[in-house]
């Protein structure tokens, strides 16, 4: 079976992509990217509580404050949600490489936040080793609204957003990889790719659906 490993996000757009690949047949990995230790681990819960719904099976929480905030202090600020975008998509191919999944997926479609555009979205996929699937590409708003309340994610989605915590006023909404690559220039990627990856571990749901959510949380495995 194809694997895939979701960029896991506790608004309704990811949850949303990765039930749509989940049902083509894809087997989802879900990856949050927690804020932590900057905030607390309410997204991380979020995200468990996502994966029981759904029935994904894996779950790795990485921990990415420190090195976000190393991204807004050193860089141009209004290239924030890019550059860590292009953090994200770089650790969850070493996730990928881990779990021998095919392709990287997303919640993003087109236009709706700065790192959304199609320049930006080009510069991110660069950062890539494996393609990115996003099949929300084409969706709008309200359709994805409308498909997370199907398929019972919406309420728990539905709660404060703080991926934008240290994020800009202003961001740039059309990111050349020229730019984005010369502050890149400005801070030790490896280590910051390296560093929240440390230590993370998979997290494994019994079952598979939402018919079968596991009645005792979690057990963790190396």
């Amino acid at each position: 079976m194809r694997r895939g490993v979701l960029l896991l996000s506790g608004g309704f757009d990811s949850p949303v992509a990765g039930h749509l690949m989940d049902r083509q047949g894809l087997a989802i990995v879900a990856a949050p990217f927690s804020l932590e230790p900057i905030t607390d681990d309410a997204a991380a819960v979020k995200a468990r509580r996502l994966c029981e719904v759904l029935g994904f099976p894996t779950l790795y929480v990485v921990r990415v404050g420190e090195s976000f905030a190393e991204v807004a202090h050193a860089c141009d600020r209004r290239f924030y949600f890019v550059l860590t975008k292009r953090l994200m998509v770089r650790m969850a191919d070493v996730l990928a490489d881990r779990e021998a999944a095919d392709v990287l997926v997303t919640g993003e479609n087109l236009g709706q936040v700065s790192s959304q555009t199609l320049a930006s979205l080009r510069v991110i996929d660069a950062a890539a080793r494996r393609p990115i699937v996003r099949p929300l590409i084409g969706f709008d708003k309200q359709e994805i609204v409308d498909r997370a309340k199907a398929i019972g994610t919406y309420e728990i989605s539905k709660g404060p957003e703080i991926c934008d915590l240290l994020g800009p006023p202003a961001p740039a909404t059309h990111a050349r990889i020229e730019q984005v690559l010369a502050e890149e220039a400005k801070i030790d990627l490896p280590r910051l790719v390296k560093g929240p990856l440390e230590g993370v571990r998979a997290e494994k749901f019994k079952g598979h659906g939402p018919s079968r959510i596991p009645s005792h949380g979690l057990e963790a495995t190396p």
